[in-house]
């Protein structure tokens, strides 16, 4: 680690106050060049911490940046993760009040529920699948603190990988009811199909995402728990909504999930 713990706290203070406040920022690494992955996730824990001593719980797991092609660009080669706090979560088919959020985009992604623990080191996509008591769709909302969504991959995990709001719901699929590669899903914004897509572009199995999660996690120290709710990953570009914009993400043979924006 290259930054103190008087700087962690410092950095987790401004970026939570931005998303509280609904304000924008320049992303922290153009005052802190040198600040590494290890400052990175500390910044997000510090985050965390700070948000369950308010009295909120943490209540999922999420993936970002789960495309090979995406991750090839930034020179990375894992997904980013971070965790989505109950004030997150919206009721199927609820409201989402736009004007606690900065310049909100939806993903539709699988979003995975464990009855096991999984652990890592040495997680793979079997481990996932017999871990994994069922799936279901799942819309997130992203909202970068960072000004113009302009970031990079540090910065972006000290600010929580741009969590905001997620909603799950359809139905709870057996994961051997279901080929998560070739599943394919549509999004509808206002009744009107934005985007395609299937599982595979997800890493090529979206549950590879939980494996690394897991994986990540063990390196830290940590597991996934039972009853983990996890957001896998984008499955296609993220769509930018406003004020009287709904959504609805449809996957095939999980029914379908939504929200509207207020």
């Amino acid at each position: 680690m290259n930054l103190d713990k008087k700087t962690i706290v410092k950095l987790a203070e401004h970026l939570e106050n931005c998303e509280l406040e609904a304000r924008d920022t320049n992303k922290i690494t153009d005052d802190y060049p040198d600040m590494d992955w290890e400052d990175a996730y500390a910044i997000q824990d510090e985050i965390r911490r700070r948000k369950i001593a308010l009295g909120h719980k943490i209540v999922g797991l999420k993936a970002g940046l789960t495309s090979f092609s995406k991750m090839k660009q930034m020179g990375v080669d894992t997904p980013v993760f971070g965790f989505m706090a109950d004030y997150g979560a919206v009721p199927e088919g609820g409201e989402c009040d736009i004007s606690k959020l900065i310049h909100p985009k939806v993903e539709p992604e699988i979003a995975f529920v464990t009855k096991t623990a999984i652990k890592g080191p040495g997680c793979h996509i079997g481990t996932v699948l017999a871990a994994i008591d069922f799936v279901m769709p799942g819309i997130e909302v992203i909202d970068s603190r960072y000004r113009d969504f302009k970031f990079d991959l540090k910065s972006v995990i000290a600010d929580n990988t741009s969590a905001a709001r997620f909603v799950v719901g359809g139905r709870a699929t057996p994961v051997a009811d279901v080929d998560l590669r070739t599943v394919g899903i549509v999004l509808e914004k206002n009744g009107e199909p934005v985007s395609f897509g299937a599982g595979a572009a997800v890493l090529g199995h979206p549950a590879l995402a939980i494996a690394m999660l897991a994986n990540h996690l063990a390196e830290r120290g940590e597991e996934i728990p039972a009853g983990s709710l996890i957001l896998s990953g984008g499955i296609t570009e993220a769509v930018a909504v406003q004020a009287g914009d709904s959504v609805c993400l449809r996957v095939q043979g999980m029914g379908s999930v939504g929200m509207r924006f207020v």
